[in-house]
């Protein structure tokens, strides 16, 4: 079934790589023009994981374009809520409209148990993964209620968004409060025909967890641990015998919740976790 949301016109954050450029141009494949938001570059000094690059943007522009979609691209940080909406208000300018919203920006952390988190570390994780996915969602959602045509929000969550792991406090919070905005934004947008949903995936094959300290902190029993030897343990997490998904596994969800096999659905917390919200 091709053309799931032909015609229609994505704001996805978080575009240049991961799971946002996975949204993206599978939305594109379905038919979409985007809205791609990505801060390329760094948010803190000496962070763990190499930030997101204006090359890496520009890949995603490529892979958009390669299902003859159109995309406008903005370099934006989603805790600025002024850059973001002139950003959402420029995609929308030259893209006539705007009728889907995947809140995906953010970031991971881990490491101390809450009692012993950096104040810093705890409020910089609140800002771009809590009140970054409300902020686009605010300025987004003015064109889609003057649109008239209704719409999909889809937040990005987590697994940690509906159960707890430990030394993950700040990240499970800001995840958990995703879903309170998902609860809000779903009640008071129905009147408009705007449906809003949150994606809860695990672990993902994206450089948020494919990076040399997650590995350590799998593995910390190994001085230079790999994919293979992090496997043995996130295996752990899961109902099925593996120890992360792909990006594309979430992007299907996504889809789903974009387009109109979905028009009823609201309010809806869609796990993609093989299974770790049962451990």
């Amino acid at each position: 079934m091709a053309g799931r949301v032909e015609g229609k016109v994505a704001l996805v954050t978080g575009a240049a790589r991961g799971q946002g450029r996975s949204h993206a141009v599978r939305l594109a494949q379905e038919g979409a023009d985007i809205i791609a938001l990505d801060i390329c570059g760094p948010i803190r000094e000496n962070a763990q994981i190499a930030p997101a690059t204006p090359e890496d943007m520009a890949e995603t522009v490529e892979l958009v374009k390669g299902f003859s979609r159109r995309i406008v691209t903005l370099e934006t940080d989603v805790r600025d809520f002024d850059a973001v909406k002139a950003a959402v208000d420029a995609g929308v300018e030259q893209l006539g409209r705007l009728d889907i919203i995947v809140a995906n920006a953010g970031i991971g952390t881990g490491g101390a148990p809450l009692h012993e988190t950096d104040e810093f570390d705890w409020q910089e994780m609140q800002d771009i993964n809590l009140s970054g996915v409300w902020k686009s969602v605010k300025a987004g959602v003015p064109h889609m209620i003057a649109g008239g045509q209704g719409g999909s929000i889809i937040l990005t969550s987590s697994v940690g968004g509906l159960k707890a792991h430990p030394n993950m406090g700040p990240y499970i919070a800001a995840k958990h409060g995703v879903v309170g905005l998902m609860r809000s934004f779903a009640v008071e947008l129905g009147q408009h025909f705007i449906r809003v949903n949150t994606v809860h995936p695990t672990n993902v094959n994206t450089p948020m967890f494919m990076n040399e300290g997650a590995m350590k902190m799998f593995r910390p029993d190994l001085e230079n641990p790999g994919p293979e030897d992090m496997k043995v343990v996130a295996q752990l997490m899961h109902v099925l015998p593996i120890g992360w998904v792909e990006p594309e596994d979430i992007s299907n969800a996504v889809l789903f919740l974009a387009s109109d096999e979905s028009r009823y659905v609201t309010g809806l917390t869609l796990s993609v976790d093989a299974g770790s919200a049962l451990k």
